[in-house]
């Protein structure tokens, strides 16, 4: 399975995933002036970065399951 690059790709966009998320959080926390001003972007690009990791993720599972 780690000689396929796809694998690193959905190990990246988890990775992606969860910093997008982490400074969301953190800026949650933190409150005040970044929180207001960012944390709907965030949140955005936390969804779009979460659907394209679980579409390359199906399309990994579908192409393993064909043998490929």
């Amino acid at each position: 399975m780690r000689d396929d690059p796809f694998f690193y790709v959905i190990v990246g966009g988890c990775l992606v995933v969860l910093v997008i998320l982490m400074v969301g959080v953190g800026g949650f926390a933190k409150g005040g002036e970044f929180n207001r001003k960012h944390a709907n972007r965030l949140m955005r690009w936390r969804l779009i970065a979460q659907f394209i990791v679980v579409i390359v993720l199906v399309g990994f599972v579908w192409l393993r399951s064909l043998g490929g």
